[in-house]
């Protein structure tokens, strides 16, 4: 069983930053692939990025690439993504998530049915 808890999120203007944080209750943390989704008003949720299980692979988005940074912590139990040069597109509720880091190993994962634990979800508002 795994309990995700994302914060960090907030109302920010065009160019601004944000950080999200998630943070995983869980017993062996480095088993898992983590992962950040976003979900705009009606629109589908979509990747953002992941990374796995020691920080080796990361993934991101055309959309983010190059502003958005995914990190984690696994003292911690927690996974970061830092987000700069922020758009009114990337508006959205944004959601953690873990898969189990062996189903990730060739290639990552992009598809939210990949995941299988999600937290509640932090709000991001980009004012133009």
């Amino acid at each position: 069983q795994v309990q995700l808890v994302e914060s960090g999120g907030g109302t920010v203007q065009a160019g601004g930053s944000l950080r999200l944080s998630c943070a995983a209750t869980v017993r062996t943390f480095t088993l898992y692939t983590l992962g950040w989704f976003r979900q705009a008003p009606g629109n589908e949720r979509e990747f953002v990025a992941a990374i796995n299980r020691n920080g080796s692979n990361i993934y991101y988005s055309d959309s983010v690439k190059g502003r958005f940074t995914i990190s984690r912590d696994n003292t911690e139990n927690t996974v970061y993504l830092q987000m700069n040069s922020l758009k009114p597109d990337d508006t959205a509720v944004y959601y953690c998530a873990t898969a189990p880091d062996f189903y990730c190993a060739n290639g990552g994962c992009y598809d939210s049915a990949d995941y299988d634990y999600w937290g509640q979800g932090t709000q991001v508002t980009v004012s133009s």
